[in-house]
């Protein structure tokens, strides 16, 4: 089955071909980095890392790019706010998002251009759009993009002209022609930050920032363009407006955007106090198992955050450890068996199919169940087939940390879990209960483990256990 992507700007799915044989460039909207990352861009992070880990297991070529906002209007007021530079402030945060991206296993861009490193090009930018008759250039120093100029402006959000005048605003000291026009240079206010530019010193508008960086790195015109689920209208369908105005050629072929997180069946927010940040989350649930319940749903789904959703993906991915437990994943055996290919097959097939994550996982799962099948018959294959499992859980980020170390793991679930010195005194006592057929104590130890999340498995050598 060939590669298929849903496609926001034609709202089907269509088979990828890319510019280049064998070669993909894509560019993902990044951060704005003036607080710590949230919950949904975690969802942005985890999703476009997988479709990258994705394509370059099929044998792609793939130049990823995902820019960093470090000049906007909310960094400099936050800055204002704390008495600190500009620079101070998004230095921090930019830290803070490595080592976010970090434990998440999110790996890192093959460039990951910064709005403030590209002044010039900017600047070039805007004064094509000018030249081309698609921007013009106010007398208080701003210089904004004539939408009118643009017959299909709208086409990616699918918004017409009626509903975009409705929901415009113009105050009176306003410059602009149209309501609908938006700022691509901002002049100066005094004491912030600037650079000289042919209309006067300002700093870029949020929406130029995209459009230069993406095509100073990929050039003007690209494979695919990511983001979350709030750019579609108006960051993205600005970019397209700017970069086709000042280029005359066709933007991007694919557009893709991730779906939003709600917070027991809520939209996240900080006015519901329900707004969680990615270390906030990270602090009370292992890091896996947060990216785990990430990839469980479709990118382009809303997925419900929640105690509850968060045990479901704990358990899950327990139960792949667990299969893994007690296999030797570096032996080789002497052939592979056919059926491994068949679930390789499948998994292609899922994740052929617009990054179909839950299905790709399903297959993962059916592969446990043969795993487990091959270990209890002593099939000379078992270590083909974990080792499958754990090539599979790579391109979703899973599945690669030593099974035992994993299931022996708090996880941070609890602050006061169980020791594991207090769990294996605890299973001797069982032991010493059992020898001497006290099944009452026996069983009251399992119980009371099991309350604490600790699973028993009585086994022929002896007793192991796991955390979930």
């Amino acid at each position: 089955m060939s590669l298929q992507i849903f496609n926001t700007l034609t709202r089907t799915k269509e088979v990828f071909t890319p510019l280049e044989d064998n070669k993909v460039k894509m560019y993902v909207c990044g951060m704005t980095v003036y607080d710590y990352c949230h919950l949904g861009h975690a969802r942005v992070l985890v999703s476009f890392d997988v479709i990258v880990r994705f394509l370059r297991s099929q044998g792609y070529d793939v130049t990823y790019v995902r820019n960093i906002t470090d000049i906007d209007d909310k960094i400099l007021n936050r800055a204002n706010e704390n008495g600190e530079s500009f620079t101070a402030l998004t230095e921090r945060f930019i830290d803070a998002m490595h080592e976010d991206e970090e434990r998440l296993s999110v790996k890192k861009p093959d460039l990951e251009p910064k709005a403030t490193a590209h002044i010039v090009e900017i600047i070039s930018m805007i004064q094509q759009l000018i030249d081309n008759g698609f921007a013009y250039a106010a007398e208080n120093g701003d210089v904004y993009y004539s939408v009118d100029k643009f017959p299909t402006y709208g086409q990616l959000s699918k918004k017409n002209p009626e509903e975009l005048l409705a929901g415009a605003r113009i105050d009176v000291a306003d410059a602009k022609k149209d309501p609908r026009d938006f700022a691509l240079w901002k002049s100066a206010k005094s004491g912030e930050v600037s650079w000289d530019s042919p209309w006067g010193e300002g700093r870029p508008g949020w929406h130029i920032e995209c459009s230069a960086m993406s095509t100073c790195c990929l050039g003007d015109t690209f494979d695919i363009h990511g983001g979350g689920p709030d750019l579609p209208f108006p960051h993205h369908e600005n970019e397209i407006a700017q970069s086709e105005g000042a280029t005359g050629k066709k933007y991007v072929n694919y557009w893709m955007h991730a779906g939003a997180i709600r917070v027991n069946k809520e939209k996240m927010s900080k006015s519901l106090g329900n707004f969680f940040t990615i270390r906030d989350v990270l602090e009370r649930y292992p890091a896996e198992v947060v990216r785990y319940f990430l990839v469980s749903s479709h990118y382009r789904s809303q997925v419900d955050y929640s105690e509850e959703s968060l045990k479901e993906a704990q358990s899950a991915l327990s139960r792949l450890y667990t299969s893994l437990r007690d296999v030797d994943v570096a032996a080789t055996s002497e052939a592979e068996p056919a059926l491994a290919e068949e679930y390789r097959n499948r998994f292609q097939k899922a994740m052929n199919d617009d990054f179909n994550t839950p299905v790709a996982l399903a297959v993962m799962f059916d592969l446990v169940k043969e795993l487990n099948r091959a270990k209890a018959n002593g099939d000379d294959y078992v270590s083909s087939l974990a080792i499958l499992l754990r090539e599979l859980g790579e391109v979703l980020g899973v599945l690669q940390l030593d099974a035992e170390e994993f299931l022996k793991s708090s996880g941070g679930f609890s602050g006061d879990a169980i020791s594991e010195s207090d769990i294996d005194a605890l299973i001797v006592d069982r032991i010493n209960a059992r020898a001497a057929k006290d099944w009452a104590e026996s069983d009251r130890i399992r119980d009371y483990l099991k309350d604490e999340g600790v699973i028993l498995d009585d086994r022929k050598e002896g007793t192991v256990w796991r955390r979930g």
